[in-house]
């Protein structure tokens, strides 16, 4: 990308000043899709600008959010400048890639990442209920504007800021890809769902498959083999929304390890559960199957004491 002193000189025009995630990300996708993009950031767009031009994020445009009749999605939100963009050119953008499954990763991507920015460069900001500072995508980005009394030119943070915009775009793609090609082993896997468990021969993205299946609503657990050797077993949450797991590790195991852990579960070969029990670990198959039996009966019986103290 290159940054031009000449409005006629470029083929991208976006607004100047404060910066935010969508002119940045918008940036950084034409830069990969069409390569060595000439940008012109400005307050105003001329009437004699070309055609061929691409003016986005201002001049109330096609690829602009800005206007009372700007396009909305289904689910309310309007689109901003980048989700304009992708909605044009991503599906091409993906082909031109040489990437299978084009629709599914072109809407995975769309919903993972663009929808977000979308919604908050409109103004559409989630609840989050947290006693400490959560920095968004957005506030990240937010950074890259020249800080007080720094001496920082715009021009430069503004390159720096699409760089790094250029590399999120490429591991959220690969992220993305892999989700699109696991999807369909996932719900295979879903067919032989065990004892309230997905079990998995190899790890892989499964999450967003278990939340957004309707039959794997009472799924509880996932187990893998673990790339430290051995098998992983993880809570699985309420939905993509609510984080709250369905159902925890026994309270007593949190936090143990190794001899411990195995002393107090009475499970031989459980090496280790985090402290806020979403995650166990376990030597064998065999072993997780056991960690899973023991978890949901003294679910059970809890249930049943409060069944009996109520």
């Amino acid at each position: 990308m290159e940054l031009v002193k000449d409005i006629y000189e470029a083929n991208c025009i976006t607004h100047s000043g404060t910066m935010h995630t969508d002119d940045i990300f918008s940036t950084a996708f034409l830069d990969l899709y069409l390569g060595n993009i000439k940008v012109f950031r400005t307050t105003d767009i001329p009437a004699d600008i070309s055609e061929d031009v691409i003016v986005y994020d201002i001049g109330r445009g096609k690829f602009d959010h800005h206007q009372e009749d700007a396009l909305k999605r289904d689910t309310g939100i309007t689109y901003c400048g980048f989700g304009l963009l992708w909605k044009e050119f991503g599906r091409d953008f993906l082909t031109k890639r040489g990437i299978d499954n084009v629709e599914d990763v072109f809407n995975t991507f769309d919903k993972d990442l663009i929808e977000a920015i979308d919604a908050d460069d409109n103004g559409v900001f989630p609840k989050i209920e947290a006693s400490y500072k959560v920095k968004t995508l957005s506030e990240v980005f937010k950074l890259f504007n020249p800080g007080y009394k720094s001496g920082q030119k715009e021009s430069d943070q503004f390159k720096k800021a699409v760089t790094f915009a250029k590399v999120i775009i490429e591991e959220e793609l690969v992220s993305v890809i892999g989700k699109v090609i696991a999807k369909e082993q996932v719900l295979k896997a879903l067919e032989k769902k065990e004892n309230h468990t997905l079990y998995l021969d190899e790890y892989m993205p499964y999450e967003q498959t278990v939340l957004t299946t309707e039959s794997a609503a009472d799924v509880y657990f996932a187990v893998y083999p673990s790339n430290r050797g051995g098998y992983g077993i993880k809570t699985i949450p309420i939905s993509q929304e609510d984080h709250t797991k369905r159902l925890d590790f026994p309270a007593s195991w949190a936090g143990l390890v190794d001899e411990e852990l195995e002393n107090v579960s009475g499970i031989k070969g459980l090496r280790f559960c985090h402290s806020t029990r979403f995650l166990a670990t376990c030597d064998t198959l065999e072993t997780a199957k056991l960690v899973i039996e023991k978890t949901l009966n003294e679910s059970n019986d809890c249930l049943e004491a409060e069944n009996i103290l109520d």
